[in-house]
């Protein structure tokens, strides 16, 4: 009988410490989940303040180089215009369109003039 009060004792006591324990540890997780979200929240913050901090950098080169020379922005049209053909493009597209357009004087100059390039060393 008192062995048996002990062990009922002892069980209580160990079902405290369990309980105690757990508590804890879902008060751990909770803490863990809002310091993760307030981490996350403030990154995206910092990330959208980059970005845009870069782009309107961006934006006042382009408008320099646009207006200091115009050969420069035809360029940068060219290259952006080359830019936008390799995402859109793909192996099996198709493309329709008339004489007139920009990458068909293109591909018609590059094909009338083709240029052999040094060898690789």
């Amino acid at each position: 009988r008192i062995y048996q009060r002990m062990m009922s004792e002892r069980g209580q006591i160990a079902q405290r410490f369990r309980s105690e324990g757990e508590g804890e540890a879902a008060r751990i997780a909770g803490q863990k989940e809002r310091d993760l979200n307030e981490i996350q929240s403030t990154a995206y913050r910092q990330v959208q303040q980059i970005r845009g901090e870069s782009d309107a950098k961006a934006t006042e080169i382009y408008a320099r180089a646009y207006t200091q020379n115009p050969q420069a922005a035809e360029f940068y049209n060219f290259l952006k215009s080359m830019d936008t053909y390799r995402k859109v493009l793909t192996k099996d597209t198709t493309l329709v369109f008339s004489t007139d357009s920009d990458l068909f004087g293109l591909l018609k100059r590059a094909s009338a003039k083709p240029q052999t390039l040094p060898p690789a060393r």
